[in-house]
């Protein structure tokens, strides 16, 4: 069955689709404070609308997240183990990756290399 292609609302998520029962979301952009409720917002209603079992998070194009961004992250995790499901971060840069590895969620994340290595699984 091909990717279905997610209306978005948000230009801190230019894209989504949904690909068998994995959700992958790609984001744009800084993400701190000012606009964090925005992704979680984003985030949010696409769980509520397509309730995924796998939820893949694309960071290729995000060079900088502060707490805040990691606060999102944490509760979209919440939100996705409470219905059996788990989230999977890709394309990490440096900096997002630092800033994972020093709040120790590399262990409750799935971090992957890719979108096609978190869709293997």
């Amino acid at each position: 069955m091909p990717a279905e292609a997610l209306k978005t609302t948000s230009p801190l998520v230019p894209s989504a689709r949904k690909d068998g029962d994995a959700v992958v979301v790609a984001a744009r952009g800084e993400i701190d404070l000012n606009n964090s409720p925005d992704l979680r917002s984003e985030l949010f209603m696409i769980l509520t609308r397509h309730a995924p079992k796998r939820l893949v998070l694309n960071l290729a194009e995000v060079p900088y997240m502060d707490s805040s961004a990691v606060a999102v992250l944490v509760e979209t995790l919440q939100k996705m183990r409470k219905a059996g499901g788990k989230v999977y971060l890709s394309n990490l840069q440096p900096r997002v990756q630092g800033l994972i590895e020093i709040a120790r969620l590399g262990t409750i994340f799935v971090i992957v290399k890719d979108e096609a290595e978190a869709l293997k699984r």
